[in-house]
């Protein structure tokens, strides 16, 4: 009869190791997001913060300045003047497409507005159409000698403002963008309203609830979440605005400039000024200052839900 010394090892159970091939099983699944989570988004901004770091000079070449470039960014009034047109165009544009995307959700849910289905689809095909398209399909509309507001002009024998002027450019473009986004919010609105239960409004009518109470009480409180969500992806894609001025930029040269945003500054000073290390350096603090607005804005929509 043979004993098992106290030194020999402990068979594994069978409940053990189904629960660590269960574990490896999910990071299995995991992995391809994971690879391409790393190749595309951490990778890239390593490479920004070390590209940032340093600086391309006369004598030496290229050498580490360490935050050099991050205060020589924080002290040029181009990207200053950049960044409070965005902060212009965020504080005006987005509540503006919002509380449209709002009222339209409100109003395809209500089921007292007819051809809902119709209005529902058209309110979102902008959002189909490519910015490029988009863009140049208003700019050439706002052309004063050449576009729908020329053909007005002429026709009716008036001068309408120039929307590609300096006064005006920033709200044509908020034009555009509204444009293409109202379809797309409205859509994450109306996706929300369609999942609060039907009891509750059920409850509401017998109390003797007006429409407006309903909205008031239970639908917006309902879809705060989905407002919150609205609200963070149209701060990051404010700080992001490029696609529009940047197309327009060639109808109007005179009036939007190269360092019309932050996007574009970099860009341009990536692209045609060959500052690469600068442009990391304004994109990084770009980055930054979007996460934390970002930030500010979740946490609000979250101390309102408690």
């Amino acid at each position: 009869m043979t004993t098992l010394s106290a030194d020999a090892p402990a068979t594994p159970r069978p409940a053990a190791l189904r629960r660590d091939k269960r574990r490896w099983t999910g990071w299995a699944f995991v992995a391809p997001f994971l690879v391409v989570f790393a190749l595309v988004l951490v990778a890239p901004v390593i490479y920004a913060i070390y590209l940032s770091l340093f600086k391309e000079q006369l004598i030496g070449g290229n050498a580490f300045v360490g935050i050099s470039n991050y205060t020589q960014a924080l002290s040029d009034p181009k990207f200053w003047d950049s960044l409070g047109r965005v902060a212009l165009f965020l504080c005006v544009q987005v509540p503006i497409m919002l509380g449209l995307a709002l009222f339209a959700a409100l109003a395809i849910d209500s089921a007292r507005l007819y051809l809902s289905s119709f209005f529902r689809i058209s309110i979102f095909l902008p959002y189909a159409v490519p910015a490029v398209v988009a863009t140049l399909m208003w700019g050439f509309m706002y052309g004063n000698r050449f576009g729908l507001v020329g053909n007005v002009n002429d026709f009716f024998g008036i001068q309408l403002p120039d929307p590609l002027s300096n006064n005006w450019v920033l709200l044509s473009i908020g034009n555009i963008v509204t444009w293409e986004f109202v379809g797309y919010n409205m859509l994450i609105f109306y996706a929300a309203l369609r999942v609060i239960s039907t009891d509750l409004y059920e409850a509401a009518e017998l109390d003797g609830a007006s429409q407006w109470r309903i909205i008031r009480s239970i639908k917006l409180p309902a879809i705060r979440g989905a407002i919150v969500i609205a609200g963070i992806f149209s701060v990051i894609g404010s700080f992001q605005l490029f696609n529009e001025p940047n197309i327009l930029q060639s109808l109007a040269p005179n009036t939007i400039s190269t360092f019309f945003t932050p996007n574009m500054y970099a860009y341009n000073l990536s692209f045609s000024g060959q500052q690469y290390n600068y442009s990391a350096a304004i994109a990084i603090i770009m980055g930054v200052v979007t996460a934390v607005i970002a930030y500010i804005v979740q946490n609000s929509g979250s101390r309102k839900e408690k």
